[in-house]
């Protein structure tokens, strides 16, 4: 089965959009031609610009990250009031960014994740799960598809990472700070993992409906971006699972590893069940926003080698460029799921359109440093105002289709944000691992990391 995130219906984003370029919107310093600078200063430069996607971008009444901006404004479905449960969790962790970097102050940073808070205690749940979009005004559902109108666990295990990161950075704060912490603990920990086995099954299932039950069907085995979701799963007191979910449901009893290579580089594990295929990159990112990959193994896999591998295979191929696209190689590189020439897509190897989404090298910055440096001077001092924009770089873009379309995705944007930090400091990587029940869940599941006690 074919996973494209933020895709399982795909058919919703199709035809979204044309391939138009539009005139620039002011409010952000332009790039000046082949401007240099030092690489802290570019990764601050793209941080405080991308995180303010989360912050002067976010939907006013809920505080959280609209589902997409459109610096054109032409949207789809009109929905530009809608908030995602993913790339809010996403914002909550860029949001701790911002203030360690001072782009705000920790005052701001605790208004504005109060409000956070109390949308979130106030919103449409699904046995504590919340669904993959909600309207900004009002908290209810805006269903995904049809029958995708109830909890998304996916999506509420992402936000359950960046709930996880506010309550650790949080806890030994002030009252009001203390208050916050409480109240993102409280609302992680109320999601019941153990309702989404189906009835006691040893996997977990994505979608619950209230309408539609477990019609969608979709029981979430690996690899691809939903380990995070196990994890969590195993780590929840009063609504965990048992190791065997994690074993037999994700890890398919072992046949999650792949002994497959591509370009001299070991794949580890097997790419949605099938081992000669390498998936999108974001698979790279999502879980590991917080969940820190050094050092992580269990017995399936060495997280950090796959990571790392993901990325160089990804790398390699744009380097070696079998379809002959316009300006792919070693300063420009990077297939993922992202909006597309002709519609939303899920980029990898398998499905190379010749579009290329900045998020894939960006957030890839902890595994390979010099690489992505590499990428991101190109698409700022080479294709500057192309690719650049008011909240950092567009979603992707084309050379070989000259399409530069002006429009941000909330789940590209946050682990663009999040990653930097985690190379530059290990922030949130420090924070999530710190917690007593992630602790508690990867014991469980039998990890070995030099951050567990």
């Amino acid at each position: 089965m074919k996973y494209i995130h933020f895709g399982l219906s795909l058919f919703v984003f199709l035809s979204f959009f044309c391939a138009c370029s539009v005139n620039r919107q002011a409010g952000y310093s332009k790039v000046a031609s082949k401007e240099k600078l030092a690489d802290d200063s570019l990764l601050t430069l793209i941080q405080k610009h991308t995180f303010n996607y989360f912050w002067e971008g976010a939907e006013p009444n809920s505080g959280l990250a609209r589902e997409r901006i459109h610096i054109d404004g032409n949207y789809p479905q009109n929905d530009q009031d809608v908030v995602t449960t993913g790339g809010g969790g996403f914002g909550l962790m860029a949001i701790l960014v911002g203030i360690e970097r001072k782009f705000i102050t920790r005052e701001e940073g605790v208004t504005r994740l109060s409000r956070i808070m109390s949308f979130l205690e106030k919103a449409d749940r699904f046995h504590g799960a919340w669904p993959h979009w909600l309207e900004g005004k009002t908290g209810k559902v805006k269903p995904f598809g049809q029958k995708d109108n109830g909890g998304d666990l996916v999506e509420s295990a992402f936000m359950a990472q960046g709930l996880i990161c506010v309550k650790q950075y949080f806890k030994s704060g002030n009252a009001a700070e203390q208050q916050l912490a409480e109240k993102a603990d409280a609302l992680w920990k109320e999601i019941d993992w153990s309702w989404y086995r189906k009835g006691g099954q040893n996997v977990l299932y994505w979608h619950w409906s209230p309408e539609y039950g477990w019609e969608m069907n979709f029981p979430v085995t690996g690899y691809n971006e939903c380990l995070i979701m196990y994890v969590l799963a195993a780590s929840s007191l009063a609504h965990g699972v048992p190791a065997e979910v994690y074993h037999e449901g994700w890890a398919k009893n072992g046949a999650i590893k792949s002994d497959s290579e591509k370009y001299g580089y070991k794949v580890v594990l097997a790419h949605n069940g099938a081992p000669g295929s390498v998936g999108s990159l974001f698979w790279a990112h999502y879980s590991y926003l917080g969940l820190n990959p050094k050092g992580l193994k269990d017995r399936y896999a060495d997280y950090w080698l796959l990571n790392k591998n993901h990325t160089l295979i990804n790398r390699e191929y744009a380097i070696k460029n079998p379809k002959g696209f316009k300006g792919y190689g070693e300063n420009a590189w990077g297939l993922t799921a992202s909006y597309s020439v002709n519609g939303y897509a899920g980029h990898s190897p398998q499905e190379d359109l010749g579009v290329i989404s900045p998020t894939a090298a960006i957030s890839s910055y902890p595994y390979t440093p010099e690489y992505s440096m590499q990428v991101m001077r190109y698409l700022y001092e080479k294709l500057g105002d192309k690719v650049w924009g008011k909240y950092g770089f567009y979603d992707a873009y084309s050379e070989t289709d000259n399409w530069y379309p002006q429009r941000y995705l909330a789940i590209d944007q946050g682990p663009q944000v999040v990653m930097i930090e985690n190379g530059r400091s290990g922030l949130l990587w420090k924070l999530f691992m710190a917690d007593p029940d992630v602790q508690k869940g990867l014991h469980k599941l039998e990890f070995k990391s030099p951050e567990l006690k």
